[in-house]
């Protein structure tokens, strides 16, 4: 009867275990990557869809990547991972805003 009482609570336990391997992003990072990601795009598509489109990329990184990756992916040694590098392109591709005139 006791094992059975330990199943029924560490069946849910373990479902919520994936949950917990992604991380909200670092301190300071996140505010990083939007100064420099709305840098970069606002000047071609205009600073409201700048940032937009960086604060989409933003929450798909937060919801695919772990604290370490995200650490890995903003530090200047994150250039020597491609594959990380990669994997946080084609997260972002959806967030990828059809070009329009500055304003």
């Amino acid at each position: 009867m006791r094992m059975t009482h330990l199943l029924a609570f560490a069946a849910p336990l373990a479902l919520l275990l994936p949950l917990s391997a992604q991380a909200a992003w670092p301190k300071d990072l996140k505010a990083s990557y939007m100064k420099d990601c709305t840098a970069a795009a606002a000047p071609k598509i205009g600073e409201k869809a700048a940032q937009s489109h960086c604060s989409c990329g933003a929450d798909k990184i937060d919801k695919n990547f772990t604290t370490a990756q995200i650490k890995e992916l903003m530090s200047p040694d994150g250039a020597k991972n491609p594959p990380l590098q990669q994997k946080a392109l084609d997260v972002i591709a959806e967030c990828r805003a059809a070009p329009q005139p500055k304003k």
